[in-house]
């Protein structure tokens, strides 16, 4: 399978600039699981900024909307 990086990259909620796996999903997702957390793409926005990227802080989020 061809990673598709430009259009990746065009997706791409992270905002950490320097990273180096910018549009590299499958680099990013297995670096982040590898930290116990998760990639800053599955979170919103706001909370994206925090680099809080924990599995807790996930569930916390999703569990404020039920």
């Amino acid at each position: 399978m061809e990673c598709k990086i430009k259009i990746n990259k065009d997706r791409c909620t992270c905002t950490y600039e320097p990273c180096p796996r910018k549009g590299r999903c499958c680099e990013c997702l297995t670096y982040h699981l590898d930290m116990d957390e998760l990639p800053g793409c599955v979170f919103p926005p706001e909370v994206e900024r925090t680099y809080d990227r924990s599995f807790a802080r996930f569930a916390r989020i999703h569990a404020d909307r039920t």
